[in-house]
């Protein structure tokens, strides 16, 4: 597999790096946290080191999602204290035990899941599908109505995340998210 700008930044602890070095690098002011691990202070955040700084809780059968996959796309500024885990390969695998994680064992298809940073991600479209399905659900707090303005906003997102959403199996929320994105869709091509 070939080495990403992404696994060249971010350093993990235990990964060639005793978590002290890391630590003290950070407050020397040369090392930034992000996710798991630390980046460059000069770096430019962007969804793939993001993404790259998720590694070690998704390995390489787990895609990030809702929230987490929001702040991968840029959507919200702080990654959520829970982190929002689907399964994306075929296979069933062990429960995930980590309080620090929300996973959900329904597969997420290959068409819905995106590789950034060498790790899976939800599309931007799956994401805003998902979260519209969440505050339909009841979660209205601050960061999921922020992440769908902003994902929202973008030029066809709406649209995107419709046929997302069309295409899933019998999900809860699925008419009323579908009509709420069809609201979303009209705001943004208004303005």
């Amino acid at each position: 597999m070939p080495i990403t700008a992404a696994d060249r930044f971010v350093l993990f602890p235990h990964r060639g790096h005793s978590h002290a070095e890391l630590s003290a690098a950070r407050i020397d002011g040369r090392l930034v946290e992000l996710g798991e691990g630390y980046i460059p202070a000069d770096a430019v955040e962007t969804p793939a080191l993001r993404a790259a700084s998720l590694a070690p809780v998704l390995g390489d059968r787990l895609a990030a999602t809702h929230l987490t996959a929001a702040w991968v796309h840029g959507a919200v500024d702080a990654l959520p204290a829970r982190l929002h885990v689907q399964r994306a390969v075929a296979h069933r695998i062990r429960s995930v035990l980590d309080h620090r994680i929300v996973y959900r064992d329904s597969r997420v298809p290959p068409r819905d899941v995106t590789r950034l940073g060498g790790v899976m991600v939800t599309t931007a479209a799956r994401t805003l599908a998902d979260l519209v399905r969440a505050q339909i659900g009841g979660a209205e707090d601050a960061s999921t109505t922020s992440a769908i303005a902003r994902l929202g906003a973008e030029p066809g997102a709406a649209r995107e995340a419709i046929v997302s959403l069309a295409l899933q199996d019998a999900v809860p929320g699925k008419p009323a998210a579908i009509a709420l994105l069809r609201r979303i869709e009209r705001a943004a091509t208004t303005t």
